[in-house]
């Protein structure tokens, strides 16, 4: 075997742009050493990657996309021993950068911290929220360290994620809403009056697809919660933000034959960045908080 990770490199960036010029302009590298690469990557596997025809763009093979996601997971564990080693060497965290999403249970968030300190007296922490979407972006633009958001389905290929533990959804609406009259929802009354939604066209949320045709969506669970009050429709909400006092005697839960399932609470950090020891313990010490409100 004569290949070596800077051919795999190569190969997974002229798959993705499907050009060996566009890939040596990027790199600052001639047109040739890069075809020379992948000729050479293709004589050592014994399998054809790309088709080439004059004056079109390289097209995988059967076998180069059978290949493909082998050679990115390839390089995807090589970034997490780069980042792991430098853990290593970096030993504990200096500091420590939270972004979580602004609905995560504030209890299980304010406790887990309270223990951090204790545990880590002389760590620094800067803590950042956000609606949907910010706490994964302010990762991958290394604004932060680690993120507690809710599991959506469209996670950047940069992060890594843990499953922590669920929240429970309700289904709910205004005290002074038509439905609130009713004993129990059908999903058929439910689709007849405006709903509240969290999921955008960024991200999936488990209920993200709507049950009534009118539809409005935000992407924070707190403005839902807003507009709800004021009997604009019914949503689905975390059973937390419900009980926030502001909002608790204002809501009613409704009894529905269809409700979606736990909405999934998931730390998050960058592959090339992993945690060290104080963002494993708040992780840790996180879980075991939330599971005690489930």
């Amino acid at each position: 075997m004569h290949w070596n990770l800077e051919h795999i490199r190569l190969f997974v960036k002229v798959a993705e742009q499907r050009s060996f010029s566009a890939v040596a302009r990027d790199l600052h590298r001639a047109q040739s050493a890069v075809s020379n690469a992948i000729a050479l990557l293709e004589t050592d596997l014994g399998v054809v990657l790309f088709e080439r025809s004059s004056g079109r763009q390289p097209r995988l093979t059967e076998g180069g996309a059978a290949l493909l996601e082998e050679a990115r997971e390839l390089l995807r564990h090589c970034e997490r021993l780069d980042g792991r080693a430098q853990a290593l060497q970096r030993g504990q965290e200096a500091r420590l950068r939270v972004a979580h999403d602004e609905a995560m249970p504030y209890q299980p968030v304010l406790d887990s911290l309270e223990t951090l300190a204790s545990a880590y007296p002389n760590l620094e922490v800067q803590l950042a929220s956000g609606a949907q979407g910010d706490v994964a972006r302010k990762l991958v633009q290394r604004q932060a360290d680690l993120g507690l958001l809710f599991h959506h389905e469209h996670m950047p290929a940069e992060l890594e994620r843990q499953a922590l533990g669920s929240v429970e959804m309700v289904t709910v609406c205004a005290v002074n809403h038509p439905l609130a009259r009713l004993l129990d929802v059908s999903r058929q009354q439910l689709a007849r009056h405006r709903q509240l939604s969290i999921a955008l066209q960024s991200s999936s949320y488990p209920g993200g697809e709507p049950i009534s045709p009118l539809i409005w969506r935000a992407d924070s669970f707190y403005v839902m919660a807003e507009l709800l009050m004021r009997g604009l429709g019914w949503a689905w909400l975390p059973r937390h933000v419900v009980q926030y006092p502001a909002y608790h005697a204002q809501m009613v839960e409704l009894r529905s034959e269809w409700v979606p399932p736990a909405l999934m609470v998931e730390l998050v950090w960058r592959r090339d960045e992993p945690p060290g020891p104080a963002g494993r313990s708040l992780a840790q010490s996180f879980a075991r908080h939330l599971r005690a409100i489930g």
